[in-house]
């Protein structure tokens, strides 16, 4: 899948609640209830990246996860970033 020009990224961006750019990275921070809530949540993650062969970085404390997409094969953010963040997003609706 190819790398997406600085005009996509942005128009995709904007498909996406709280995401940001940073680098060649989208990234979004989540503020979770407790520890036993943020593990569920990195677990599901885990769960969708494993099916969309997608694997995020995840930076985890007590109750707060950070999530990051990009996809490194291709040099930079793809489609397919854009839409296991929006699946991520979905998890907590």
């Amino acid at each position: 899948m190819p790398a997406l020009n600085s005009q996509q990224v942005t128009e995709q961006l904007k498909k996406l609640d709280g995401w940001g750019l940073k680098g060649s990275e989208i990234i979004k921070s989540y503020s979770l209830k407790d520890f036993h809530e943020t593990m569920s949540f990195v677990n599901a993650i885990a769960y969708i990246a494993n099916r969309e062969d997608h694997h995020p970085d995840m930076e985890v404390g007590y109750n707060k996860c950070t999530v990051r997409f990009s996809t490194h094969s291709a040099g930079g953010l793809t489609e397919n970033d854009f839409r296991c963040a929006a699946k991520v997003d979905a998890l907590l609706k």
